[in-house]
């Protein structure tokens, strides 16, 4: 009986993280994209290859540091990040978006919901082990590629 009720709350929240979603924020991740982007973003957090929030995330963007751009759907004010799409675009840097930014904050290891981050392959100061690296690379790939299957799906 308490499950039941359990997973009527979990489906309320998916609910309002649905309808709570800014129109522009397409390409969206799928579940399975979802849970493996936020993981990306931890393993990222633990070895200091991210950028938190939407004045870090430009500025790097605009010194030309590479990475995988992820943006939160639930943003309000949404003029706060309509201006990183295209920064992203005119780089050449892959962004997606997931549904909520108190995960995307929960992922990147701080309390305070973040609207976007931008994982980066090497930490901008000092170096990470060797294993790390590879393990880091190989998720990374393989999130942005499913990201850009599901953008060229969409346009």
């Amino acid at each position: 009986m308490g499950s039941d009720s359990e997973t009527e709350r979990s489906k309320i929240k998916e609910k309002k993280k649905i309808t709570s979603l800014a129109p522009i924020a397409k390409p969206l991740a799928g579940k399975k994209l979802c849970k493996r982007t936020l993981k990306l973003v931890r393993k990222a957090s633990e070895s200091k290859c991210l950028k938190r929030g939407v004045k870090e995330v430009v500025k790097s963007i605009r010194r030309g540091h590479k990475g995988l751009c992820i943006i939160a759907g639930n943003i309000s004010p949404i003029d706060v990040i309509t201006h990183v799409p295209i920064l992203c675009e005119e780089s050449d840097i892959p962004y997606v978006y997931v549904p909520s930014k108190e995960d995307l904050a929960s992922a990147g290891a701080t309390k305070r919901p973040t609207c976007c981050v931008l994982v980066l392959t090497k930490p901008t100061k000092g170096e990470i082990g060797k294993e790390d690296q590879e393990k880091l690379k190989a998720d990374y790939d393989q999130v942005v590629s499913d990201v850009s299957e599901l953008t060229s799906s969409l346009f």
